[in-house]
């Protein structure tokens, strides 16, 4: 009899033992499934939850998907996605953030629904009638708060996208500024070689133009120049003389000529 009741309460453990255990790997599930851009989905939390909800329920949750006691694969992300859903919802500029987007969404929700009411006279009717309660009731319905989830999930997904458009053209911004400094570098570089070669070579400059000053332009390396005049030429039988001495001579032959006639 004894043994009876002792198998049957190690029995009902290992049964209460595998429901924890598959209530466990579900909830990894679901973590792991929520839109990550929304903490609240996380740790399962309404969205006018304080900062003292948030605490318990991530105590809760934690210990629940902690990878020392739960042996799903994913136990050790979803606990970490816990862990930043928490961080987030108890920072208060994230937090502030975060309900921007969930007024903003119950805004849109309003109108939407503001607008069906004028087609539907007698939704209209009943809505003027109760002063405002048959709203109130509608936003605590199953119905509003889905539709509230999804809402949300579209706007915190267009803040996101105008977020990365806005971070890849900074970053390319970021990098054209980077080849200008780069660029206005290498050119103030170049400069500063070409003034130090420039004043390496302004001694052989100065000396260069003191020869010329002093002993005329000389003929480059390689340039032609024209022959000077030569009196005598050994490729020539006779000599050339001075056009007087030419003058004299014929003068002579003359007076010879006139004698002997």
């Amino acid at each position: 009899m004894g043994e009876s009741a002792t198998d049957d309460d190690l029995l009902l453990k290992s049964f209460f033992a595998e429901v924890s255990e598959v209530e466990r790997d579900n909830e990894v599930v679901r973590i792991l499934s929520c839109f990550k851009l929304n903490p609240f989905e996380h740790l399962n939390l309404p969205f006018d939850s304080s900062p003292e909800d948030v605490k318990k329920q991530y105590r809760k949750l934690s210990l629940l998907v902690h990878p020392d006691k739960c042996k799903h694969p994913q136990a050790k992300e979803a606990f970490g996605a816990l862990a930043k859903a928490q961080q987030l919802l108890l920072d208060q500029q994230e937090r502030d953030y975060l309900l921007s987007q969930i007024n903003a969404a119950k805004e849109e929700l309003r109108a939407k629904r503001k607008k069906h009411l004028k087609k539907d006279t007698a939704s209209k009717i009943k809505s003027l009638v109760e002063e405002g309660k048959y709203d109130q009731q509608y936003e605590q319905s199953e119905e509003f708060k889905q539709e509230l989830k999804l809402k949300v999930r579209e706007l915190l997904t267009e803040q996101e996208w105008r977020r990365r458009k806005m971070q890849m053209r900074i970053s390319e911004e970021e990098g054209r500024l980077k080849k200008d400094e780069e660029e206005t570098k290498e050119m103030w570089k170049r400069k500063r070689e070409h003034e130090e070669q420039w004043e390496g070579t302004r001694e052989q400059r100065v000396s260069s133009w003191r020869d010329f000053m002093k002993g005329g332009k000389k003929s480059k390396k390689g340039e032609i120049r024209p022959p000077k005049l030569k009196t005598e030429d050994p490729n020539k039988s006779y000599v050339q003389r001075p056009a007087t001495l030419i003058g004299s001579v014929i003068g002579d032959w003359v007076l010879w000529g006139s004698r002997k006639l």
